[in-house]
């Protein structure tokens, strides 16, 4: 391998014509200590079908400061409404539509129905419920006016008719993937797609699937929510490189189930990601809470992340294993991530923190956090690589038996609270394995509560009396 590997070499002179997106790559991935460049992340061209006209709604930079993203839950059943439609699995710190601005909800990390979050993202809830609902069923028809007794049958029907404000609520069943989302919301009406049972909603590959993209969001205050992407049951056309792709800004990707994607690849530097936020069409500040992600990309492929955030946003409660390259990677313009309370395990890189082949930026990845993560039995710990400033910061991780090395970083950068000894998963030695700390482990009560979700993985609230737990669980 060479020493160094141009810029230019690694990036894509892109076109915007009909259908043609960026995808996120994996670049710099791997280099650890020894200081190996790897090629930068070119974007990927996924054809769309046939006629599509392109429409990057998330490609304007949007302007101001928002209020933090929203946690939603789904507007109140109506009467008579199918079994199908009722909202389960999920475990929600819900405040009440009626509740008084200024009302502060236990559980909900001091947030109030006018802010509900707080610093949290956890919870499916929202203060606001919206007013409009989408519904589809396997049962449904795209015929249908896409209501609780005519549900749509697609995803892609309701695409077309969401606007904001709109919660979409898609019963348990199998699905087509490889559709897009173009519509907005806007701060004070998001758009909502859940998965009314968590992970009952799965999307697999269409026959002939004309894209590689699972779900493609373009779309400004999204939020996708309890869906299963699952990349095994090719059906002939292109492969599927990337679970959820998402462009826009302010959105939040969270409590999905993303697996076996980018599997029987050709090992490109087009890459491939479970989960990717992108800051190609200017997104910014979106989150990706609480999914689970494993078997992402073919093996020894330095290209195929698991999360992988070229902007800002952040990072929580994620549990990830055997992804290809990184299990949590940032690159391009990412900066400001806060990366807290995940769980990597099993892959080749535990955490990239990186900038580099920037698209609006000249970096470098500054003041991004990252608190309270287990990175375990990985063959390269947390890397800091390209640009990087010297605010970041990395506090009360558990780190251990990363094979090449456990800590990698740049600037002079120390860290701190650093526990080195096996987390005593409960069961980590199975093809299913069971990440939760045991009440043994040294990450219970180790964490720290700097900007840590009141939640867990699986919506247990975190014991700040005990203390917060390192990783994804409170035990």
């Amino acid at each position: 391998m060479k020493k160094v590997i141009s810029v230019f070499s690694c990036r894509v002179i892109l076109m915007l014509v009909a259908g043609w997106l960026p995808m996120l790559g994996a670049c710099s991935g791997g280099s650890g200590a020894d200081s190996r460049a790897l090629p930068a992340p070119a974007p990927v061209l996924a054809a769309a079908a046939p006629g599509a006209v392109e429409a990057p709604v998330g490609g304007t930079a949007v302007v101001g400061t928002p209020a933090p993203v929203a946690d939603p839950v789904p507007a109140a059943p109506v009467d008579g409404m199918a079994d199908e439609f009722a909202v389960s699995g999920y475990s929600p710190v819900a405040a009440p539509a009626s509740a008084p601005a200024d009302a502060v909800f236990p559980g909900m990390g001091g947030g109030t129905a006018a802010d509900p979050l707080g610093e949290i993202h956890e919870a499916v809830h929202l203060a606001h419920a919206n007013r409009d609902a989408l519904y589809v069923s396997p049962s449904g028809s795209d015929g249908n006016p896409g209501t609780s007794t005519r549900p749509f049958r697609s995803l892609a029907r309701a695409a077309r008719a969401v606007r904001a404000g709109t919660t979409v609520y898609v019963a348990p069943g199998i699905y087509n993937g490889g559709f897009r989302t173009t519509a907005s919301g806007r701060q004070d009406a998001r758009i909502s797609w859940i998965s009314t049972r968590k992970w009952g909603a799965k999307l697999v590959p269409p026959p002939g699937s004309r894209t590689k993209v699972a779900w493609d969001n373009r779309g400004d205050y999204v939020d996708v929510i309890g869906f299963e992407i699952d990349g095994r049951q090719h059906r002939d056309g292109l492969r599927w490189t990337h679970g959820i792709y998402n462009g826009g800004s302010y959105d939040s990707i969270r409590n999905n189930y993303v697996h076996h994607i980018a599997q029987k690849i050709q090992c490109t530097s087009g890459g491939g990601a479970a989960i990717g936020i992108d800051s190609y069409y200017r997104g910014v500040k979106s989150d990706v809470i609480a999914n689970l992600i494993h078997d992402i990309g073919p093996a020894g492929c330095h290209f195929v992340q698991g999360i992988y955030v070229s902007t800002s946003g952040t990072v929580k409660n994620n549990v990830v294993y055997r992804v290809a390259e990184a299990g949590i990677h940032l690159w391009h313009d990412a900066n400001r991530v806060i990366i807290t309370n995940n769980t990597v395990t099993e892959s080749n890189t535990g955490i990239i923190v990186g900038g580099g082949n920037f698209y609006h930026t000249k970096g470098p990845n500054d003041y991004t956090l990252v608190y309270s993560n287990i990175v375990y039995d990985n063959k390269m710990g947390i890397s800091e690589q390209g640009r990087t400033g010297k605010n970041n910061s990395y506090r009360n991780n558990l780190v251990y038996r990363n094979a090449r090395f456990n800590w990698s970083l740049k600037n002079g950068l120390t860290h701190s609270g650093t526990v080195s000894s096996a987390p005593l998963f409960v069961g980590e030695n199975a093809s299913v394995p069971n990440l939760k700390p045991s009440r043994s482990s040294p990450a219970v009560g180790q964490a720290s509560p700097a900007h840590a979700a009141s939640t867990d993985f699986d919506g247990r609230a975190r014991n700040a009396s005990t203390g917060y737990d390192i990783g994804a669980y409170q035990h």
